[in-house]
């Protein structure tokens, strides 16, 4: 905001909206504000299989527990009960895509969120930031002991730490350079279909290896190794009317730009559905990645 303000671009009274109108780009977020922010898991892949509803049933029970571990875990979100009279039983805390796996989890997979959190102690968290897209957390399970690491983050990023995935019948198999690609095509297409892909990977964790790292620098969550246990897609609908806004801006002589944190394919498929990309336009020169951006000259 200070650095707004100092440009002369920060608008605090109505009087000042004439500043405005020698604007000649808008760069605009893209989640909650060109969509509606109403994040709803609609598409779930385990191994190279796609899973449809009910299809959850057939699946190795310990991989779904896992699946389950991970979500519990792993989230800044939260389940609660519902108090108010309303269709559903649990409400849910967080951000939109925390709320988004939580219910799938709670409603499809039948995730009893409670009585996870009790089942395992927390070691260590690594919580989200936006140069690694994922976060991660260290648990010990009170049945056995056993000490899991638990990763969730953006598919593209998760699957660089996998060596290993896991089928719906709970068969462990090797990612080799082949079905490395078939996944990435897999993120790809769901991507392209304006969905924010997720995976989820874990890994046992050694317990002597666990005393080697406390003895050095403290405990830090295994990643790398990792199995893939899934993958999730994500739906924000578009906002009513964004296209139309859109293109009476480009009409007035307004740039538009979309900034997001989202996988590539994902943001040209949401910049496609707005208008702010056209079908003939070349995206190599229109589609920037954060990266380059950052390293480009002030010029």
């Amino acid at each position: 905001m200070k650095k707004m303000m100092v440009d002369q671009a920060m608008v605090r009274k109505l009087s000042a909206c004439e500043t405005m109108g020698s604007a000649t780009t808008i760069c605009t977020d893209k989640t909650g504000t060109l969509t509606l922010n109403q994040m709803k898991v609609t598409k779930f892949w385990l191994g190279l299989e796609p899973l449809e509803d009910g299809a959850y049933l057939n699946v190795d029970p310990f991989v779904l527990q896992l699946i389950k571990e991970g979500v519990a875990h792993n989230t800044t979100g939260g389940v609660h009960e519902s108090k108010s009279v309303s269709d559903s039983k649990f409400e849910f805390s967080g951000s939109p895509t925390e709320k988004a796996i939580l219910s799938w989890a709670v409603l499809e997979l039948n995730m009893e969120m409670e009585t996870l959190t009790k089942s395992c102690s927390i070691l260590q968290v690594e919580t989200f930031n936006s140069k690694k897209k994922r976060s991660g957390v260290l648990l010990k399970r009170n049945v056995d002991n056993k000490i899991n690491a638990h990763w969730k983050g953006a598919a593209e990023m998760v699957l660089r730490m996998c060596s290993k995935y896991y089928d719906a019948y709970g068969i462990v198999k090797y990612l080799d350079n082949e079905t490395m690609s078939k996944f990435e095509s897999i993120i790809q297409g769901m991507a392209a279909s304006s969905l924010r892909c997720i995976a989820f990977a874990y890994a046992e964790v050694d317990v002597q290896e666990l005393g080697d790292e406390r003895e050095n620098s403290g405990i830090v969550v295994k990643d790398n190794g990792l199995t893939l246990l899934g993958l999730v897609g994500i739906k924000d609908p578009c906002r009513p009317g964004v296209k139309t806004a859109v293109e009476a801006c480009q009409h007035a002589g307004v740039n538009v730009k979309m900034i997001t944190g989202d996988n590539i394919f994902t943001a040209k498929a949401i910049a496609f559905e707005c208008g702010i990309l056209q079908p003939n336009q070349d995206t190599d020169e229109t589609v920037v990645e954060g990266e380059q951006f950052r390293n480009f000259t002030h010029e």
